[in-house]
């Protein structure tokens, strides 16, 4: 019998980044879930994104280790980890695909995790928790700027924060950088950083790490 050869991660990263629609991206992941962690976590000292967003979020707020914390998109759980690594205790996480989640539950460090949409609406009450985070769903063909970082701002406490990652390549072009200063503008949230940072090293791929009090 012949050996089945797994597609190459570039090829699914390709084709979520292409994704014209959530049922589409869904598709991909459910396709990708089971072999995710293999081909990029175990690069964890080049995919320096989640550990990136858990340090910012844990340095940034006074409440990290004993607040209630959204791993927003939180695919496999590895933002999860990493601020549970960080002192984290109380992690919900939440992501479109449920194949995605089925392997975070079995990272062991999330509270709830729940299927959610983020190009719409969340189901939460506002001022909910001390910390949203957000790493690798602010990229080409996944979630847009509005409504997902008012969202992460309406559900988050009063003087809480959001962290999340940009890719560079759509800072400016898919609206998030003027989305980010009309939040400010409109004083729903305070910028407290903004950095252009590796999101995958070697790859050339870079991120705007965003941070945000409400």
């Amino acid at each position: 019998m012949p050996t089945q050869v797994s597609p190459p991660t570039d090829l699914y990263l390709g084709q979520a980044r292409a994704s014209s629609s959530t049922q589409h991206c869904m598709k991909i992941y459910e396709k990708w879930a089971s072999t995710y962690n293999d081909e990029v976590a175990n690069e964890a000292q080049n995919y320096v994104a989640p550990v990136l967003v858990a340090q910012a979020a844990i340095e940034s707020s006074t409440t990290a280790a004993n607040g209630v914390i959204l791993d927003a998109g939180c695919g496999t759980g590895l933002v999860g980890q990493a601020l549970a690594l960080g002192g984290a205790k109380v992690i919900d996480g939440a992501d479109l695909s449920p194949a995605m989640l089925k392997v975070a539950r079995q990272t062991g460090v999330y509270r709830n995790l729940t299927q959610v949409d983020l190009t719409r609406r969340i189901a939460t009450e506002d001022n909910t928790y001390d910390i949203v985070t957000c790493v690798g769903t602010f990229t080409l063909g996944h979630v847009g700027p509005d409504p997902a970082l008012r969202e992460f701002i309406r559900i988050t406490k009063n003087n809480g924060i959001v962290v999340a990652t940009i890719l560079e390549e759509i800072w400016l072009s898919g609206g998030f950088k003027d989305e980010v200063e009309k939040l400010e503008a409109e004083g729903i949230a305070t910028i407290l950083g903004m950095e252009l940072v590796d999101y995958v090293k070697g790859h050339g791929d870079k991120a705007m790490l965003v941070t945000l009090r409400k």
